[in-house]
């Protein structure tokens, strides 16, 4: 059967998980009555939760007798690991850019990664029938895009349709009539090549490793894209290192090849086929599984170098192993491991006592969503503030810097170049009129200014704005930066808090928890509304007299208090603070709880 292997790509939000669940349905991949989620793509319980793309993963249609690969990508800079890994699969990328917003840092990104492979893209402009759609702009803005990127005359002679992903239909005019995604099918087909299967299919076996997965029934499994030759179960193979170093060798002991929303086990695979493999115990992402007369490794895309770093430890409050039953640093170092393995734009370090690990990636998000899935699988973690990793160039301290483009309303843009350009370090890069009373602002500011802003950002904006970053590039070390004015409110006694004493500290600034909460020497109960922090009594009740005057005991009212998420959390806590993650709660603490000891350290350092 002819194949064809083709990548969405797109900014986050542009609606790539949408199309593919219309490709899905109208190619008749469903039963008529099937009962199917939506953004069918998105199967794990995060990635439903918070609306995005977080893996990607392959479905395969058939299409006038021509099976078209799909795979689906993940849209924020920080998985931005998984997308240059799949991009060296495909044959061609399909990029979505959202009629109203044109292309976004992501788009920027994606776009340059398929240009450097020499893949040649199919432009689709996506929710053209959104009230403030204007896609003749956004079109123009394209070609712009790829022309900066350095696009060759063949890249930069796109095809483009229009298409309402949600509306399940796609023209090559404005003009005609809105149906089905049969013009978008039919574009794929003729502009994506075929890959070239007759030559190469008599020739040892070879496939690069993609993904990596796991299965209770077949262990683990590796994806990716026959390079050449055939893959039958019940073959011999080896896997080989980027290095050419041999690393197993194995029995194949299934094919499965992606079938609609399923995998299925197929006798044998040819090259251009996107399958995967089971039976191997040590093989991994961008090893080469090959026939074991291959003696060179396929060559796999280096990945970019992570930008920041978090700390990753054992519970030590007293409240540890009452919410999770996973508390051990050996459990802890196990899962971690586990992930640096699957996923190649992390990486996990020892520290020299051995409680903690230090874990390396792209971005907060990243971590947020590694510290989340952990918390689900019943660990318990204290978690340090997020640090930049600098790098030496010459003599001279380098680090990471983020281009962030922000869309904001024409009245707060002033805070917003305020906060960026002054506080953060930042430089104004461009400033221009978005339509619409908007404003789009281009900076380059330096990743630690980053940390935690997003949250005072919506707040300045009135939660209209819209922050998109991506890394930039490396810039001379640009001095410091400040962090958190308030001080905090620390607790300075064990037990169960009063509403009472509370209610009384309200004066003295923002309170995280509320009445009736276990809290413990050391952890931190607020925010203190001055610049130093300030041990309190949150256990303090009335004291009872025999007088009951009338209105002496008026019922205690309480604001409610401020309740953090993981990364706001994260965000918040300054040097010498952690965050306490168990399955049930998220505590903010001191990292050394005893007040002596802390006042030690602050004259030590």
């Amino acid at each position: 059967m002819d194949i064809r292997n083709i990548a969405i790509i797109a900014h986050v939000d542009h609606g790539k998980t949408t199309l593919v669940d219309q490709l899905l349905r109208q190619s008749g991949s469903f039963r008529e009555n099937q009962a199917v989620a939506e953004r069918v793509m998105d199967s794990n319980d995060i990635e439903r939760e918070r609306g995005i793309t977080i893996l990607a993963k392959a479905t395969s249609v058939e299409w006038r007798g021509t099976r078209v690969n799909i795979v689906d990508t993940p849209g924020h800079a920080d998985f931005g690991g998984e997308v240059e890994r799949i991009l060296s699969m495909v044959d061609g990328v399909c990029l979505l850019v959202d009629a109203a917003e044109g292309p976004m840092p992501q788009t920027k990104f994606v776009t340059s990664k398929a240009l450097a492979l020499g893949l040649r893209p199919i432009v689709l402009l996506n929710k053209v029938d959104k009230p403030a759609a204007e896609p003749e702009h956004a079109l123009n803005e394209v070609f712009d895009l790829f022309a900066n990127l350095g696009a060759t005359d063949e890249q930069l002679d796109f095809p483009h349709l229009y298409a309402s992903g949600i509306g399940g239909w796609a023209v090559e005019n404005l003009d005609d009539e809105r149906k089905d995604m049969a013009p978008l099918f039919d574009l794929i087909l003729k502009h994506v090549p075929s890959p070239n299967q007759i030559e190469q299919r008599d020739d040892p076996f070879r496939m690069l490793a993609v993904t990596l997965g796991a299965d209770p029934f077949l262990g683990r499994i590796l994806t990716g894209r026959v390079e050449a030759g055939q893959a039958r179960a019940g073959d011999t193979v080896k896997v080989l290192n980027r290095k050419n170093e041999r690393v197993e060798q194995f029995r194949i002991s299934k094919v499965l090849a992606f079938r609609g929303l399923s995998q299925q086990a197929i006798d044998h695979a040819e090259a251009g086929d996107i399958v995967s493999l089971a039976g191997m115990s040590k093989g991994t992402v961008a090893d080469t599984i090959c026939a074991l007369e291959v003696e060179a490794a396929l060559p796999a895309q280096p990945i970019d170098p992570p930008t920041i770093s978090v700390t990753f430890g054992i519970n030590d409050s007293p409240l540890a192993g009452q919410d999770g039953k996973k508390v051990q640093s050996r459990v802890i170092r196990e899962r971690l491991m586990k992930e640096a393995e699957s996923n190649v734009a992390i990486r996990v370090d020892d520290t020299p006592g051995g409680e903690a690990f230090v874990v390396s990636g792209r971005g907060e998000l990243q971590m947020g969503v590694l510290i989340e899935n952990m918390r689900r699988e019943g660990f318990e973690l204290s978690i340090s503030r997020p640090r930049v990793i600098y790098r030496e160039e010459n003599g001279q301290r380098m680090e990471p810097v983020e281009e962030v483009i922000v869309d904001v309303d024409d009245d707060y843009t002033g805070v917003v170049i305020e906060k960026l350009t002054g506080d953060r370090k930042g430089e104004m890069i461009d400033m221009r009129p978005a339509g619409h009373g908007k404003t789009r602002i281009v900076a380059h500011v330096p990743s630690r200014g980053l940390i935690g802003y997003h949250g005072e950002f919506m707040t300045d904006t009135r939660g209209n704005g819209v922050l998109n970053r991506l890394f930039h590039g490396w810039t001379p070390y640009k001095g410091a930066i400040q962090g958190r004015r308030q001080g905090v409110l620390i607790s300075m006694e064990n037990g169960v808090s009063v509403a009472y004493a509370l209610w009384n500290l309200e004066e003295r600034g923002r309170l995280f928890i509320g009445a009736q909460e276990q809290v413990y020497t050391g952890m931190i109960i607020g925010e203190h509304s001055r610049d130093n922090d300030l041990e309190v009594n949150p256990l303090k009740g009335k004291k009872l007299t025999n007088v009951r005057a009338s209105g002496t005991d008026e019922a205690v009212r309480l604001t409610p208090p401020i309740r953090m998420s993981l990364e706001e959390a994260i965000a918040y806590i300054a040097d010498d603070e952690l965050v306490e993650v168990t399955p049930k709660n998220i505590r903010l603490r001191k990292r050394h709880l005893d007040p002596h000891e802390r006042k030690r350290q602050a004259r030590a350092e």
